[in-house]
């Protein structure tokens, strides 16, 4: 407990990334800003490569070894706390090496079990590089996709964009353009709806969650003289999540749903696709944009951004996306706690 009585959570748990992109640069700059309201968070990583990064950007960043997360909080201050998950071959900056993804992968199955132990308040995972965990046998289509299956709910899970003032929830993620247009299912829309109605609630204390639900179509179908899917896809899907008690409507024009005074009049929206959720979001405010997992047993966020190995071990890359993800998590934990 904290001297007010609220309850304290434990620190963070902060995965590794690509090692060879700006995941270690953007850790140590944001635990150097720790001071601007940053939760206690500790590191899963390689720390002489941490130690090494931090000399190499010029950055005063003392890096403290842990054998468990509780020793985080107090170390938090002073140093990096980082719990140890070495690396199997020497990095090089902008070059990332499949022979490095079974690691990178160790550790975010690490952190989940450490959340899932109550040893972590929350999962918040540096970006990866998909084509080098792929080539180093990773079989998941990305983050979202392997926590799930690490808690059996492959297939539950829904990814959400936040940034101030806009959540965005893409009902097809990450397929092609024309799959995403064939997979569409009301049964699709209306499970992403339950879900993120169920977490405004639960996980951002949103009494009575709204969801717009955008169209797939220009003008929403135009009355079907630009595609059905509206009528037979999208109407259906909000019809019935209204009738579950669900604060649905739609479908709606996607090119008037972001615009300032619209998005006053709900609390997220369903888009139909990945970059009709992510082109908005990341026009509004892309520095701030987080990736938050809905649908586990426990906290995920991450930045909104990629790997950026062309920045990596430059000292340019920001971190403002990931202290926007450290603390989103950290906020979302306590709600749960406090709902629990």
């Amino acid at each position: 407990m904290t001297a007010d009585g609220v309850p304290r959570l434990p620190p963070l748990a902060l995965t590794m990334g690509e090692p060879a992109g700006i995941g270690g640069d953007i850790c140590l700059a944001a635990w150097s800003r720790r001071a601007e309201g940053i939760p206690p968070f500790f590191a899963i990583d390689d720390p002489a490569r941490l130690a090494a990064l931090a000399e190499r950007l010029g950055l005063a960043v003392p890096i403290h070894t842990i054998s468990a997360p509780a020793e985080a909080a107090e170390a938090f201050s002073k140093a990096l706390p980082v719990l140890p998950q070495p690396l199997a071959h020497a990095v090089v900056a902008g070059r990332p090496d499949p022979a490095n993804a079974a690691t990178v992968a160790a550790a975010i199955e690490r952190a989940v079990r450490l959340v899932m132990a109550g040893e972590a308040a929350a999962v918040v995972t540096n970006p990866i590089h998909k084509q080098a965990m792929y080539e180093g046998g990773f079989r998941f289509p990305g983050h979202t996709e392997f926590l799930a299956e690490l808690v059996g709910l492959g297939g539950r899970e829904v990814m959400m964009l936040a940034c101030p003032g806009l959540r965005v929830v893409p009902v097809t993620v990450h397929v092609a353009l024309a799959e995403a247009v064939r997979s569409l299912t009301t049964a699709a829309i209306v499970a992403a709806g339950r879900t993120t109605a169920a977490a405004l609630g639960r996980d951002f204390a949103i009494a009575s969650p709204r969801l717009a639900v955008a169209g797939l179509n220009p003008h929403a179908g135009e009355g079907g003289a630009m595609g059905g899917e509206e009528a037979e896809i999208i109407a259906p899907a909000v019809a019935q999540l209204r009738a579950e008690g669900i604060d649905a409507f739609g479908p709606l024009p996607p090119d008037t749903l972001f615009h300032t005074a619209a998005r006053a009049g709900y609390d997220a929206v369903l888009c139909m696709y990945h970059d009709q959720a992510l082109i908005p979001l990341k026009t509004i405010d892309f520095d701030r944009g987080v990736n938050i997992t809905l649908g586990l047993p426990f906290v995920r966020t991450s930045p909104d951004h990629g790997t950026a190995c062309d920045l990596a071990g430059s000292g340019t890359a920001s971190p403002t996306s990931l202290m926007a993800a450290l603390t989103t998590a950290a906020v979302i934990a306590a709600n749960r706690q406090g709902a629990a």
